[in-house]
């Protein structure tokens, strides 16, 4: 079990990789952001980005399975009050190889609660080409390690 404490300053954790097929993106499109570029491959052709792309809120959610899958369910991890930050820098196609990596930009004890501590990471996705293409930054709170 990891606690607060075990997120410190500069710490990063490498949250491995994933891909999206054409079917995943468009079935994930189709249910919540049906956009021609996410939903209809040759129409998106004919789009700003010259092809298919995966919806930025896939992007979230596909990274968010990686955080749960390389820490946070393992953790005392008591939830977040939210994320300040995300940027979708290049768009997500199909096949793309995406590795996710998080850095702890600040760590400190709830001034109320002394039983939990406030991270706040960025968690950055970048694709096969070394390109970025999601950054996030948010807060997590996390229990303290008990004495």
């Amino acid at each position: 079990m990891l606690y607060f404490e075990d997120f410190p300053v500069g710490s990063t954790r490498d949250l491995g990789t994933f891909s999206l097929t054409e079917a995943e993106i468009i079935a994930f499109a189709r249910a919540y952001d049906p956009q021609v570029f996410h939903t209809d491959p040759v129409a998106a052709r004919d789009s700003f980005y010259g092809g298919l792309i995966a919806s930025g809120w896939q992007t979230c959610a596909s990274v968010m399975r990686r955080m749960c899958d390389g820490y946070l369910l393992d953790t005392a991890s008591l939830g977040s009050p939210g994320v300040d930050e995300i940027r979708w820098l290049r768009p997500v196609r199909p096949g793309d190889v995406l590795s996710v990596r998080m850095e702890v930009v600040e760590s400190r004890p709830s001034a109320s609660k002394p039983d939990r501590g406030i991270i706040r990471s960025r968690w950055t996705a970048t694709n096969q080409h070394g390109e970025t293409v999601l950054t996030m930054v948010g807060m997590g709170l996390f229990g303290r390690r008990p004495a």
